[in-house]
């Protein structure tokens, strides 16, 4: 019997820095497209609920990182697109380097076990 692929929850604080990344990889993008990319790219590992995801890119677009339009899907349905703005690629910059100072404060203390 196969072992069913372990999801974990995405780290607190990481959400909106994987959801930038993201659209500065893919570029426009609608909500479904940035959950299966950050699904995809984390090889599985990790998965974004609904639930956080639009609360969150809503979140983004009051804080001016994302901009959004309504568009049309692949399969003909209704979907609101997300672009980073300038401000967002500022922002996704700021994130990156407190997430590596942070990471790398945590992995001198693990090595240290």
């Amino acid at each position: 019997m196969a072992e069913q692929q372990k999801r974990d929850e995405i780290p607190p604080g990481t959400l909106y820095m994987l959801i930038l990344r993201t659209l500065a990889r893919g570029g426009e993008m609608h909500g479904y497209e940035i959950a299966n990319a950050i699904q995809r790219l984390s090889e599985e590992v990790l998965q974004v609920e609904e639930g956080s995801l639009y609360p969150a890119l809503q979140r983004m677009l009051l804080k001016g990182w994302v901009e959004a339009e309504w568009g049309v899907t692949s399969g003909n349905r209704r979907a609101r697109y997300y672009q980073l703005t300038k401000l967002g690629r500022q922002q996704l910059e700021a994130e990156l380097a407190q997430y590596r100072r942070v990471n790398g404060a945590i992995e001198k203390i693990l090595q240290t076990a």
